[in-house]
């Protein structure tokens, strides 16, 4: 499967002609990481994750792309797109399905608390393949499987480097490309991901940082 990372929470996986794209967002590159998509998993309604424009275009110029996200957003998209409300689908945790020939899992169910006066949204992290694991704007660790690449939300308002450290460690695995940075010039950006590398190949996690279009077989 060839990963491609987009410039924040963004990915693009590919495998056999088959196209799945997670988080497309307002500072993504999302007309090109939509192009020929069959499917689309939006694991929360903030615009860094959710363009809702974007996607509406990409909608309408593909009759069978689908789009999987917690209900709020799909109630949203299916407002701006009733044309295409029935390719609109409700995701939570403890799903299941298949979509554009991937298998997918749901986990977590709610975003990271960013402050308490904030009211806490619906995120759903998504499994591809039982491999890949993008968590959207959370730290849960999925239960039960053994994840083969993780993407790691390596900075947010919500979080701290000490407990980004942490979801790298619990989760273990072998593999991880940084998503969620954004927001970081690059000094913040390396200095983070140093103590995600370093501690994180302590229990056998090997980090590499993805620039924006770069790609990577998973």
């Amino acid at each position: 499967m060839l990963l491609t990372k987009f410039t924040h929470a963004c990915i693009r996986l590919e495998q056999d002609g088959r196209v799945l794209v997670l988080d497309p967002g307002i500072f993504s590159e999302s007309a090109t990481a939509l192009a020929g998509a069959g499917a689309v998993l939006i694991t929360h309604e903030h615009a860094d994750h959710y363009d809702g424009p974007a996607l509406v275009a990409a909608l309408a110029d593909s009759p069978a792309l689908t789009v999987y996200a917690p209900a709020g957003v799909a109630r949203d998209l299916r407002v701006q797109a009733p044309d295409a409300a029935a390719r609109i689908l409700d995701a939570a945790a403890g799903d299941t399905f298949s979509v554009a020939g991937f298998a997918v899992r749901c986990f977590g169910g709610q975003h990271a608390v960013i402050h308490p006066t904030i009211p806490v949204v619906a995120n759903v992290g998504y499994l591809i393949d039982d491999d890949v694991y993008h968590p959207g704007d959370s730290l849960i660790v999925p239960d039960g499987v053994a994840v083969g690449t993780l993407l790691v939300p390596v900075h947010a308002p919500w979080s701290k480097v000490s407990e980004v450290v942490d979801f790298v460690v619990s989760v273990r695995a072998p593999h991880a490309y940084q998503i969620h940075d954004g927001l970081l010039n690059e000094q913040g950006l390396a200095f983070t991901e140093s103590h995600i590398a370093r501690i994180g190949g302590l229990h056998g996690v090997k980090f590499r940082h993805l620039h924006s279009g770069q790609s990577v077989e998973v």
